[in-house]
């Protein structure tokens, strides 16, 4: 099947000939006509698969004229580096309509957006944090709102968009809902069957898969310092690692293995992470993206949504906690149909981790011999030294009185015991009957 196949029209299929594409993904394949159709969606798609325009050519393709430029398609991202793809997305599909779209995130000034979506909005992209804060203040009015989608919804529930989630529903009138993930969890099916009209489930490739045109291989090295050093010998001794993504588990990680990189690669290494200001995180992301940034170090922040062609390799220098995080970040590489590598960096301590991952995706990955030339460090970091772990003990002696028990017993003298006196009885018995006197004459 082509996209001249399905019942697009041809500003759409003008656009998307212009962009290169021909063949619709099963995904895009399968989700169109159900969303045609008005039936709630559940999609079920690792990255990759082309979530995005399984979900936008049906919205715009039903999407109708208004000079007004009121919101019919609402969506939901969970990032704002998202939030930018998904309006450039949009924008390149709709060249050859008369069509407004708007993208709203939080971490910027409110105002400028507020005057933005006042202009005019047939589409909105937002996150869920400044969407709220845009239908509190009443700068949205979405009397006229048709659709709603959320893409990768399970990642906004794991960043805690979850009472947002909540507002946002039930403040939109009645709509057809689409919602894309790539896992179906707990949280997710609880909004399934809260908001949603007996929705559709397609699922367009086995949950925990990987793309068969990604060569994964694990690197078993000893410490953090090793694995910087055998990062350096791959980037020198392998041209082809022309644009690679490198993950570690945290910030400051990220931070660290930036510092001891750039100085050896210099303009060739850039990072992001949620505290960089987000100016220098969209520039980072564009220079990646452009090639003049051979290698983006980050967290699991671009794991998620972001679509850069031709990335070559993906370096799990930390493996994730959650091997589901695993199958997102190398989802990075190889796709559409394209070759990549991705390869992990494992210590000892990260083996019931590897173990995990290959259950997950239901094959083992090859280990790789380490190079003859690698320098295998000593220097270890405060988290990888052993901790000694002392004995703690009681040195405290228990009082004589009190040992064996929380309550004692009060000697004789000092017990008391509470008893109802008869203060007329005791009298009589003191001074006798009282005399009673006759009244005076």
């Amino acid at each position: 099947m082509t996209f001249a196949d399905l019942n697009l029209n041809k500003p759409l299929l003008n656009a998307l000939n212009d962009l290169g594409y021909t063949t619709p993904t099963p995904i895009q394949e399968q989700v169109f006509s159900v969303v045609m159709s008005g039936r709630d969606v559940c999609g079920i798609a690792q990255t990759g698969t082309g979530k995005t325009l399984a979900y936008l050519l049906p919205c715009l393709r039903q999407y109708q004229f208004s000079k007004e430029h009121t919101t019919q398609i609402l969506i939901l991202v969970p990032t704002r580096e998202l939030v930018v793809q998904v309006v450039d997305t949009i924008k390149q599909l709709t060249t050859y309509m008369n069509l407004m779209v708007v993208g709203i995130y939080g971490g910027v000034n409110l105002r400028p957006q507020q005057a933005d979506v006042q202009q005019g909005a047939d589409v909105l992209v937002a996150t869920p944090g400044r969407l709220v804060d845009l239908l509190v203040s009443k700068t949205i009015k979405l009397k006229a709102l048709k659709k709603l989608v959320i893409d990768e919804v399970d990642e906004m529930l794991t960043l805690g968009f979850q009472a947002q989630l909540t507002t946002i529903f039930d403040l939109l009138p009645k709509r057809q809902n689409l919602l894309f993930s790539a896992t179906l969890t707990d949280d997710v099916n609880k909004l399934l069957d809260t908001y949603f009209a007996n929705p559709v489930r397609i699922e367009a490739a086995p949950s925990g898969s990987t793309a068969a045109t990604i060569t994964q291989e694990v690197y078993e090295v000893p410490n953090f310092y090793t694995k910087v050093n055998l990062l350096d010998l791959l980037l020198r001794r392998h041209t082809d690692m022309s644009r690679v993504l490198v993950f570690t588990d945290s910030k400051a990680m990220t931070d660290l293995v930036h510092d001891q990189l750039a100085p050896r690669f210099p303009d060739q290494i850039d990072f992001i992470h949620a505290n960089k200001a987000q100016n220098k995180r969209f520039d980072a992301v564009e220079r990646f993206r452009s090639g003049e940034v051979r290698v983006l170090i980050t967290t699991d922040l671009l794991a998620r949504g972001l679509d850069i062609d031709d990335i070559t390799h993906v370096v799990n220098f930390d493996l994730p906690d959650e091997p589901e995080s695993y199958v997102h970040r190398v989802g990075r590489t190889g796709r559409a149909n394209r070759s990549g590598v991705a390869i992990s960096f494992v210590t000892p301590a990260d083996a019931e981790l590897r173990t995990a991952i290959e259950t997950l995706i239901n094959q083992p990955i090859a280990t790789a011999d380490l190079p003859d030339n690698l320098v295998i460090s000593e220097e270890l970091l405060y988290g990888e030294k052993p901790q000694i772990r002392m004995k703690i003990i009681d040195t405290t002696t228990p009082r004589p009185d009190t040992a064996g028990s929380a309550f004692q017993e009060k000697i004789a003298k000092n017990q008391k015991v509470n008893v109802r006196r008869d203060i007329a009885a005791e009298k009589r018995l003191k001074y006798g009957r009282p005399i009673k006197r006759s009244g005076k004459k």
